[in-house]
């Protein structure tokens, strides 16, 4: 079916107006009625396991016909294993507090009227995304139990995967007596959709981008709708010289192996200096045995053999089996290049030194920084958000991992007893 633009501005707008419906119906919801959706929805996923493949292999198939490359095949599919934490992390944001209704901050003033904060949900959020699959169910859960509505546009090698998640979250909302459109996966191909959901303003209140630098930076330059985004992860973890050996290199091969095509994987190796001699041999050793190109600064090819770095691999987010190594002359060193050449995203230190580790967590500005851990626990599940819509580089509205609290705004309350201003 070829579809004009009228019928594509038809159709959104529908799937606005239903959504801005159901939204109001959402903010009204009491925690019971969202939870007992979300434990339907786990319900409801769980016996779709059968359906949930068997659409995923069709996507598969097909993005194997057109090329995809391996890290994204990776991100698309959906084993029993993912399936298990879909459903986890739904089941983990029904028992986690409920944001809506929340006071905080009463306080009486010299007029005698009490003032205050409730928080309360953004009302339509919008996400566009690509490849996995899994987002549909976290985006639509995370949504719901804020309280808002969702509308939710996947990319086209996941068509079939989304379809058939989204029937199964639909089937789960209902059965709990709420609105099934408070949850809506667009059902095209067709990317004038994108353009449509970024202009429209009186339907959907912020818009979430997850996907490729390209499709980011064309949703930021022409939305008229509030953007929540990150456009790389390009990570880096710094070893000081006061670093446990042991841990470094686990900490590293962690950060960089444990999966390739996320956006919270080591893309970059900072070493210092003076234990360059000893750390580095077995940690390009370790790094070979997974089958990971290495690509080093001059200093660092002088003490293992490896590929030159080029000033463009220290702004490459590779999402492959591919790290860059730099050495450094200090932690000063090490945080002037992270905050020069990261996106913002997650930076961590190893070292046993506790003035170090504070002035890293100071002054490396990203919106995950850390201190002996992977890179790879930048992540909503991890930090125990149950889940993550998306993971914000941003410094408004949200920044890091943006759970429930990420997807609500504040409103100001005030208190009186027949009071009048003077």
């Amino acid at each position: 079916m070829t579809e004009t633009t009228t019928d594509i501005q038809r159709y959104v707008t529908e799937i606005g107006s239903n959504a801005r419906n159901a939204s109001r119906r959402l903010a009204a919801a009491t925690t019971h009625e969202k939870n007992r959706a979300l434990e339907e929805i786990a319900t409801a996923l769980d016996q779709s396991r059968p359906q949930l493949q068997q659409e995923n292999q069709k996507d598969l198939r097909a993005g194997a016909e057109r090329g995809l490359d391996a890290a994204l095949l990776d991100r698309l599919e959906l084993t029993p294993a993912r399936i298990d934490s879909m459903l986890e992390g739904v089941r983990q944001i029904a028992a986690l507090p409920d944001p809506i209704g929340e006071i905080f901050g009463m306080n009486y003033r010299p007029s005698g009227i009490q003032v205050g904060r409730m928080r309360v949900p953004l009302g339509v959020v919008g996400i566009i995304y690509e490849s996995r699959p899994n987002v549909t169910a976290d985006a639509a859960a995370l949504c719901l139990k804020s309280g808002n509505a969702s509308v939710l546009r996947g990319g086209s090698e996941a068509l079939h995967s989304n379809q058939a998640i989204a029937t199964a979250v639909r089937q789960g909302i209902s059965r709990a007596g709420l609105p099934a459109d408070a949850v809506q996966v667009i059902a095209t191909t067709d990317r004038a959709v994108v353009g449509e959901m970024i202009a429209m303003p009186q339907f959907i209140d912020v818009i979430i981008p997850r996907g490729g630098k390209g499709l980011i930076e064309r949703i930021a330059q022409g939305a008229r709708v509030p953007v929540i985004k990150h456009l790389d992860g390009i990570c880096h973890l710094y070893i000081d010289d006061q670093a446990d050996p042991a841990k470094a290199l686990r900490l590293a091969i962690n950060a960089k192996t444990q999966r390739y095509g996320t956006c919270n994987t080591l893309e970059t190796l900072l070493v210092h200096q003076q234990i360059a001699a000893t750390i580095l041999p077995p940690l390009a050793d370790a790094f070979r045995e997974q089958g990971v190109e290495l690509r080093g600064c001059p200093a660092t090819r002088q003490q293992i053999d490896c590929n030159p770095a080029s000033e463009e691999d220290w702004h490459t987010e590779y999402l492959a089996p591919i790290l860059s190594i730099r050495l450094v002359d200090d932690l000063d060193s090490a945080m002037q290049h992270i905050n020069h050449y990261g996106s913002h995203h997650t930076d961590t230190i190893v070292t046993e030194n506790y003035s170090r580790a504070r002035q890293f967590l100071r002054e490396v500005d990203s919106s995950s920084v850390m201190v002996n851990a992977s890179t790879r626990f930048a992540d909503g599940f991890e930090y125990g958000l149950g889940a993550e819509i998306g993971i914000s580089t941003d410094k408004f509205h949200a920044r890091g991992p943006v759970g429930l609290e990420g997807l609500t705004s504040v409103k100001f309350i005030v208190l009186g007893d027949g009071h009048i201003r003077e």
